[in-house]
């Protein structure tokens, strides 16, 4: 997990643990890459550790959840990324009333 503080791991019932990294999101990558062995890794939170990865060109694929709010309300999770939609697409894009699921993927180069 992302943070600005050194913490402990913390080990939970079942296998799980959760590092903290405060290092920077390349480090927090490093990490979970080594820890997945060859696995998937999937990089979780809100909009502004989205637009790092982002930025840093670090994402293959975004599921991306739309909640349906006001204009003008909620969080712009490309804003200061001009330029994204030349590197990432969406695939797939499923609406509802409550909720909108995008997949976008990194373009083939």
């Amino acid at each position: 997990m992302l943070t600005h503080e050194k913490k402990a791991s913390i080990a939970m019932e079942g296998g799980t643990s959760f590092t903290f990294v405060n290092d920077g999101i390349e480090s927090a990558l490093r990490q979970a890459f080594a820890a997945a062995n060859g696995k998937d890794v999937r990089v979780g939170g809100g909009a502004e550790t989205v637009r790092q990865y982002l930025k840093a060109g670090l994402i293959d694929e975004l599921h991306l959840v739309q909640v349906p709010l006001l204009l003008g309300q909620g969080e712009r999770i490309f804003e200061g990324l001009g330029g994204v939609e030349d590197f990432y697409e969406c695939v797939e894009y499923t609406p509802s009333k409550a909720v909108s699921h995008l997949r976008i993927v990194r373009k083939k180069s």
